[in-house]
This record gives structure tokens, sequence and C-alpha cells, in this order.
């Protein structure tokens, strides 16, 4: 087993994971509710995000930890009464053990949920960063749940797109491709692309 990559202040992540031997995570629509709320409120504290897509056994998300000072200290110590910042794997464990609990009382089930450890990888450049987010966005197109990825409910595709509030860096990525037109264009781009091929092959922390 490759060893555990530590998440370290001021990095990129793909974070993904999936239900234990790929068993469903998301039954209801509910569901995918409740598991961004608890994301925001153990997560968003500590980490910016830029994409994600949530799929019945499994999600995918872009990531930035947070450095130190960038942390508001003070309010998490009056909110949350964190004296010092947290570590954040251990809220990612906090956000699955929330969740799982929730998700377990809806369907009465019992046990764990999600596979351990859950999987992290550095976006080391430019390349990367890029085709992660198509990547993440394509996935409900590669499973076969829609033909058309800007129409499915549960990624950041259209939140991007969107002037409604938003905990994601949504003005760091519009900008990253140049507006909103650049980036649609660069999904439809991508689209037209070998994606059979990208999926064989997943991006991973080196530059193709």
């Amino acid at each position: 087993m490759e060893p555990i990559e530590p998440l370290e202040p001021g990095r990129y992540y793909h974070i993904y994971n999936r239900g234990i031997n790929g068993a469903p995570i998301f039954v209801d629509p509910n569901h995918y509710r409740f598991f961004l709320h608890q994301y925001a409120n153990y997560l968003a504290p500590v980490i910016d995000t830029y994409a994600y897509c949530l799929m019945k056994n499994h999600f995918h998300l872009m990531i930035r930890v947070k450095e130190n000072h960038e942390l508001d200290q003070e309010r998490l110590f009056v909110e949350r009464g964190w004296r010092k910042p947290p570590n954040v794997s251990r809220q990612f464990s906090h956000f699955f053990n929330s969740y799982a609990q929730y998700f377990n009382s809806q369907v009465q089930r019992t046990g764990g949920l999600f596979e351990r450890p859950f999987q992290r990888k550095v976006v080391s450049d430019d390349s990367y960063f890029t085709r992660l987010i198509f990547y993440i966005h394509c996935n409900p197109v590669n499973h076969g749940v829609t033909k058309d990825l800007t129409s499915y409910a549960h990624s950041s595709y259209q939140s991007h797109l969107s002037n409604l509030p938003t905990l994601l860096k949504r003005d760091d990525v519009l900008n990253w491709f140049g507006g909103k037109t650049e980036y649609i264009q660069f999904h439809q781009d991508m689209l037209q692309e070998n994606v059979e091929e990208l999926f064989t092959h997943p991006v991973s922390g080196r530059r193709p």
C-alpha cells in the first residue's frame, strides 16, 4: 500500500472516496444536500473548494488547504472553541462520521459507510489543475448517468456559472479560464477529446 499523502497547508488536492465495496452513499436527493451542508460545516473553515461532483456511490473534490495565517482564529475560537488550527485530516474524519451517522439513520443500516483511508492526490501543476476540473465534472457522463454534464444537479459546474451565493472559489475558477464563456468552451472542447481515454488513464499529479 502506498503511504498516505499528508494534507499540507497551501497545497491543492484531488480528494475522492466511495462507499465500502462500492455501496451507495446517496439514495435520496436530501442526502446530497446534507452531505454538502456538513461538508461546509466541518471543512469550509479550513479548506477552499474549487470543484466537486457527488455520484451515487462516490465523490470527487478539488480543494486547497488553507494556511494558518488565512484562518480567522478569533472567530473559530468564539464560534467553535478551537484554540489552535485544527488538523484537516481529522476534520475530514469528523465530516465523514457525521454524514455516515445521518445516512445510516435514514436507510436503517449500521457500520462504516466510506472506504478508509480517503484518497488524495497533490495537484502539482497547472495542467493537472485545468484537466481535473473537467475530469470531476465529467464523472456523470463517464458513468452513464447523463450524456450532458452541464445538466447534472450534483456537481459544481452550474454553481460556477450561477450568481447565487456559494462557498466555492467561483471567481478563481472562472478567472483561471478567462471568464464564463471560456469556461463553457473549455468543457465543450474537452468533450470532443477522447473522454474514455481520460478516464482509463485518469489525470495524475504529474504533467501529461
